[in-house]
C-alpha cells in the first residue's frame, strides 16, 4: 500500500478452459475511486503479455512475486473459488486492530507447532 494508512486492494481472477486460474490481477486504490494495477499473474502468454509475473506504476515485491508464482504453480493444492463463467473479483480493506491479533497469535501458534511434542 506503499506506506498509506487506509485503502483497498482488488483481486481479480480469470479462469482457463481447464477450470484453473488462468490470471490474476492485484489493484491497489489508497484514494476512494483512484484505481492502480499493482501487478498481475498470467499461466499462459498471448500477444499481449508473457507468463509469471509483471509489477507495474512503480509497484515491486520480490516476496510477492514469490508467493504469486508458488500458488499459481500449486494450483491443486489449494482450494479454488468457484468458477461462475465470469472474471472474479475479491476486495481487501486494510487490516484492523484485530487482525493485527490474529496474525500475532497464528506466529505465537506456529512458534509452539514448532516444537517437539513430549512423550
Amino acid at each position: 500500500m506503499r506506506d498509506a494508512q487506509t485503502g483497498l486492494i482488488h483481486i481479480e481472477y480469470g479462469f482457463a478452459p481447464t477450470g484453473t486460474l488462468d490470471y490474476l490481477k492485484v489493484w491497489s486504490s489508497i484514494t476512494r475511486g483512484h484505481w492502480l494495477l499493482a501487478c498481475e499473474y498470467w499461466m499462459s502468454p498471448s500477444t499481449f503479455h508473457g507468463t509469471g509475473v509483471r509489477f507495474e506504476n512503480g509497484y515491486k515485491s520480490e516476496g510477492l512475486a514469490h508467493i504469486l508464482h508458488f500458488v499459481m504453480q500449486h494450483q491443486n493444492s489449494f482450494v479454488l473459488p468457484p468458477n461462475l463463467g465470469r472474471q472474479g473479483l475479491l476486495q481487501i480493506s486494510t487490516p484492523t486492530k484485530e487482525a493485527d491479533l490474529v496474525n500475532e497469535a497464528f506466529h505465537g501458534l506456529g512458534s509452539v507447532l514448532s516444537q517437539p511434542a513430549a512423550a
